[in-house]
């Protein structure tokens, strides 16, 4: 995806949450040109001076690029995990929006194999799952096991080795992540992100 439809779907989701914190309906989505080879999915982070203020994705889409973004824009407003401190109107001017666009997962029986910084996670047993962006094992300087385990024990509930057990379904995906750090923000101040 080009810089420029980068900032559109920057911009898009911005606005998505603008008019939603504001009551109002949001703008229409629109159709991008440059769609990524395999989109597998999307997640929309929000962030405050570096705070997680949420992070919402999903996979296998089942719409196009530019409604998915708007969708998790929308979602990522609604994180459970915030629901008794939303985001409110004053607090626009300083969060900072990321999008990460997913690939098709793949799974794997070598979940070792992941790519630091490259592959995310997903894993699944029974009706437990947990996700981690690629993003995330950098920034939280974790190796490969730490990255699976934790998300394993801290995201899908399961032990923190249940990544090992043959029974346990993983899964690898790559992003194409941008935010408006990395971009001219629609309001003229340069913002950012870091992952979920």
């Amino acid at each position: 995806m080009n810089p420029e439809e980068q900032r559109q779907l920057l911009r898009l989701a911005r606005q998505t949450i603008e008019a939603r914190v504001d009551r109002r309906d949001p703008p229409p989505a629109f159709p991008i040109t440059t769609s990524p080879a395999e989109f597998g999915g999307a997640f929309v982070t929000l962030h405050k001076a570096g705070r997680l203020r949420g992070c919402i994705g999903r996979f296998n889409p089942g719409s196009d690029v530019a409604e998915t973004v708007q969708q998790m824009a929308l979602a990522a407003l609604n994180d459970l995990r915030f629901r008794s401190t939303p985001v409110t109107k004053e607090e626009l001017p300083h969060i900072d929006i990321e999008i990460s666009l997913l690939s098709p997962m793949k799974r794997t029986h070598a979940p070792l194999s992941l790519r630091l910084g490259i592959d995310g996670v997903y894993i699944r047993n029974g009706c437990r799952s947990g996700c981690f962006l690629p993003q995330v094992a950098l920034e939280q300087g974790w190796d490969k096991e730490e990255f699976l385990s934790r998300c394993c024990g801290g995201k899908a509930g399961l032990p923190p080795d249940a990544w090992r057990d043959p029974a346990t379904e993983v899964y690898l995906f790559s992003a194409e992540v941008f935010g408006e750090k990395q971009s001219d923000r629609p309001d003229g101040r340069k913002g950012g992100s870091q992952p979920c």
